[in-house]
Formats: C-alpha cells, sequence, structure tokens
C-alpha cells in the first residue's frame, strides 16, 4: 500500500514538473518586446511619416514593420503616460509627476508573465519603475530636464538652466537633484547606455525580456550639440514654415499616410506668416527648428544602436518593436535660458520648438500637443515584429495607448483582465485586423469622443461641442454640429457618462 502511494506521489510529481518544464520551454519561444516612446514629437517629423529630418533607423522598422495612419495618445505626457503604464483610462489611475497609481503597471504584468522587465528613461509618476514591477531601471522619474546637467554646476560650469530641480533615479536609489560627473552626459545617450547594459547583462537568461525606452527627445529645452545643429542650421531659415508644412503633406500623400480625400488646413491662427518674419529673427528661428530636427536625428542615432545590440545578441528577429510619441508637438514658444542668447549646447539654454514650427511638426493635422484635437493627439506609431508584422505596410486599425497593456500580455501568452479597456493589438500589426468601430475618450486642454468616425471636441469646460467626420474630414475644417444635433447630444451624454465613472481599479 505504501508502496503504490509512493509509486503515485512520485508520477503526479513527474508529471507536474514535466508541465513546468513545458511551460518554460514555451515562455522561452514568447517574443521580447521593446517599447520605445518619444517626447513631444509631431506627427510628421519623422521621415517614415512624411518628415525631412533624418531617421534611417526608424524608417528601417517601416521596411520590415507596419505604421498606423490613426494611433491616439492622450494630449499631455503625464496622462498619455498614466494609460500606457497602466492599460486603463488616465482618470482611472490617476495622473501627475506625483501620483501612486492605481492598479498594476504593465511592469508588474509582464514580471507576472515570466519576463526580465527593464526600463530606462522618463517616468513621469510618484512611485519609481523600480518600485513598480520593473527589475532595473534608471531615468528621469518627472517630466523634464536639462539634457546637458539635470542637476547642479559642476566645478567650472555655469548654473543650468532649469524649470525646477527634478527627481531621478538609479534603481532603488533616488536623487533629487541629480548632477550626473561626466561633462559629456547627454540624457538621450545615457538613457540608451543604461538600456544597451541591461540587454547585454541579461543576455544569456532563458526568459524574455520586456524594454520600455523612454526618451525625453525632442521635449524641450532645446539641447543639442555643435555638430548635430550644424547638420540641419540654414535649411528651415529658407524654406520657413509656410513651405515646411507643404513639402511635408505633399510627402506624406506619396508615402500614403493619408487617404486621398486629405486637405491641408491653413495655417494655425496666431502663427504670422514666414514672408512676415524679418530678417533679422529668421536666423533664431532657423536655429530652433534646427536644433529640434537635432534632437529627434540623435535619437534615432541612439534607436540604431539599439537595433544593433538586438542583432549582435541574435534577439532581433524574435523581438516585437513599438515605436511612439506621448503627444503632439508644444506650442510653447517661451526662451526660459538662464544667460540670454546661450546657444543649444550651453547648459545655460532653454529655448522651445516655438508655435509655429509646432504647427509644421503636426502636419497636416490642427493644433497642439494639450489640445484634443488631432494635433494634440495623433501619434506616428510603428510595430515591428520580423517575418510577423507584413512588411512596408500601413495599418488603418483604430488603435489607442489603451491597446499596448492587453498586446503585451497577448504576446507574452497572458490572460488579459477583463478590466482593461484596451484591445490587443497583435491581429492588427500582423495585417488580419477586422475591427469593429469603437469608441475614444479624452479630457485634457478640452474634451473629445470619436465613436466610429465621427468626433466630437469642445474646447473649454462651458465651450460647445464641435462634430467632424474623420473619414470625409481627417484634419477636422468642417463643424457639423448644427447640422446634426441630435447626434452632438447623444455624444455629449454618452462622453459626461465616461468622465463621470471613476472606475473601480484598486
Amino acid at each position: 500500500m505504501h508502496r503504490n502511494r509512493s509509486f503515485l506521489v512520485i508520477t503526479l510529481l513527474g508529471m507536474l514538473l514535466s508541465g513546468v518544464t513545458q511551460r518554460a520551454d514555451a515562455a522561452d519561444n514568447r517574443p521580447n518586446i521593446v517599447l520605445i516612446m518619444c517626447d513631444d514629437m509631431g506627427f510628421s517629423d519623422i521621415g517614415c511619416y512624411g518628415g525631412e529630418v533624418q531617421t534611417p533607423n526608424l524608417d528601417k522598422l517601416t521596411e520590415q514593420g507596419v505604421r498606423f495612419r490613426t494611433f491616439y495618445n492622450n494630449a499631455k505626457c503625464e496622462h498619455t503616460r498614466a494609460s500606457l503604464i497602466t492599460g486603463q483610462w488616465w482618470h482611472h489611475v490617476g495622473a501627475s509627476a506625483s501620483v501612486t497609481y492605481k492598479g498594476k503597471t504593465f511592469g508588474d504584468r509582464m514580471r507576472e508573465a515570466g519576463y526580465r522587465t527593464l526600463m530606462a528613461g522618463k517616468w513621469h509618476a510618484g512611485q519609481t519603475p523600480y518600485q513598480r514591477g520593473f527589475d532595473r531601471y534608471f531615468g528621469l522619474t518627472d517630466g523634464c530636464c536639462n539634457f546637458w546637467n539635470p542637476g547642479k554646476a559642476r566645478p567650472g560650469e555655469p548654473e543650468p538652466a532649469k524649470k525646477r530641480v527634478r527627481r531621478w533615479a538609479n534603481d532603488g536609489q533616488e536623487y533629487k537633484p541629480f548632477t550626473p560627473e561626466d561633462k559629456d552626459f547627454y540624457t538621450t545617450d545615457v538613457f540608451t547606455d543604461y538600456a544597451l547594459g541591461y540587454l547585454d547583462e541579461y543576455k544569456d537568461e532563458d526568459k524574455p525580456f520586456f524594454l520600455y525606452l523612454a526618451y525625453t527627445a525632442p521635449h524641450y529645452p532645446l539641447h543639442a550639440s555643435k555638430e548635430d545643429v550644424r547638420k540641419y542650421a540654414g535649411k528651415y531659415k529658407k524654406i520657413g514654415w509656410d513651405k515646411l508644412r507643404e513639402q511635408r503633406f505633399a510627402r506624406q500623400i506619396k508615402l500614403g499616410v493619408h487617404t486621398p480625400n486629405t486637405a491641408l488646413p491653413p495655417r494655425d491662427t496666431g502663427v504670422p506668416a514666414w514672408k512676415d518674419i524679418k530678417q533679422a529673427d529668421r536666423d533664431w528661428w532657423d536655429l530652433r527648428m534646427a536644433t529640434y530636427a537635432a534632437m529627434i536625428d540623435r535619437m534615432d542615432r541612439n534607436i540604431g544602436r539599439l537595433l544593433d545590440k538586438l542583432e549582435t545578441h541574435g534577439d532581433l528577429d524574435n523581438t516585437v518593436i513599438f515605436f511612439l510619441s506621448d503627444n503632439g508637438a508644444e506650442a510653447d514658444s517661451k526662451d526660459r535660458s538662464s544667460v540670454k542668447g546661450s546657444m543649444p549646447w550651453e547648459v545655460t539654454s532653454y529655448l522651445t520648438q516655438g508655435k509655429p514650427w509646432a504647427n509644421a511638426s503636426n502636419t497636416p493635422f490642427r493644433k497642439y500637443k494639450t489640445t484634443p484635437y488631432e494635433g494634440g493627439t495623433r501619434t506616428p506609431m510603428i510595430a515591428c515584429w520580423p517575418g510577423k508584422t507584413p512588411a512596408g505596410t500601413w495599418s488603418d486599425h483604430v488603435g489607442h495607448l489603451i491597446d499596448l497593456t492587453p498586446t503585451f500580455l497577448d504576446l507574452a501568452s497572458a490572460d488579459t483582465p477583463a478590466d482593461l479597456p484596451g484591445q490587443s493589438l497583435v491581429q492588427a500589426i500582423k495585417g488580419e485586423s477586422t475591427q469593429e468601430p469603437r469608441t475614444l475618450y479624452w479630457r485634457f486642454g478640452g474634451d473629445a469622443i470619436r465613436v466610429g468616425d465621427w468626433k466630437g471636441v469642445r474646447t473649454g469646460k462651458t465651450g460647445q461641442w464641435q462634430l467632424y467626420n474623420l473619414t470625409n474630414d481627417p484634419t477636422e475644417q468642417n463643424n457639423l454640429a448644427g447640422k446634426h444635433p441630435d447626434r452632438v447630444e447623444a455624444l455629449a451624454k454618452q462622453w459626461q457618462a465616461w468622465w463621470g465613472d471613476k472606475g473601480s481599479v484598486q
């Protein structure tokens, strides 16, 4: 009897161990996931979306990947990150530089799914990534910072220009301020350095990895090396922002970014014609856009470093890479330099892109970051999974930040909780989307709701709702609210119900 019982125990134990081994073997074949997000970059800035900025590495991803024509963010840094990181509507989990998110982060979920979780770059919340599911982290836990020196003055150097002191962290160690010793420090490079170091450290592991690389480029302050700026200096002065918009839009039509009925709106209100800019001021405007372009160029080169590392490790073919921006380009035109006339390669400089150039960056869409119009909420989005994504294609699937956590869980063969409002994009990135019309919502700098082709927009808390049909009018030029009052009323009620529901995320 005892002998039979022992045999049964051994048999059951063997079956259990066999099951664990099978699951582990299956986990080994799951893809690695890399999410790259840039900061305050417009829809048309990169080459594969119509821009003249040289981005060969992002362009290369599109050669084996798929580009989304319609992908949305939340129009503002911390609000985008709240939905991105938790997979929830931002008002259900909180959004600020000091918030403790309700519920789990995608770091928590991916670690539970058996992934090595790694992050470098901008976080923009209270608890650090190291406290919220990431095995390794280095970066800025706050919003924006001086690219050359985010801390105090180093010996022999002036005090860096800043809006305020920002918090940084390296795994469990927090710094406020963080003053790098290396005088060649530049955030875009250093974030990449840490990401590559993590990949080297864990390259021999059996488990797949989830890497979130969140750049602060090209968010202000506009900082770039003299050499990088020189590459673009003078080019924008020759054409100005009006022709730049026209040239980018023409390239977008040629690339297939937009449907043929898409029209380029007039220059935004409050933006002067380039021909009216005094010759004496054009060099200064040119410097701003040349620096902004240089920051994107430098980011792309760092993405190239990442791709090279993945290839060296033999991981590139089994890694799904996503790229997007957290919101549209920023209309802020202030010069916050601590020493007026400072150049972008100096720590005392603190320039912004400026509204006129931001209008061009968001081509062809209206408005800017912090607005509910497409210029604030529409982002380029690239997904590349070699051999799985249909190479060099465009997707008409309408996506949103809330879709990324379900997508990651789907790729990880993990269960997706029912309380996540997003949809997995796996079928879409494989070119197999059969999407039904969906409803999306926004609340920042105004309100918006999209139901299928129809979008309601309200600027200000007491403003009148506007109505646009995005199939017929992708750039929101023809307000149809007067023709469809019943539809406007229904959308407004639906939006109010969404905003009034504060969710049940714990």
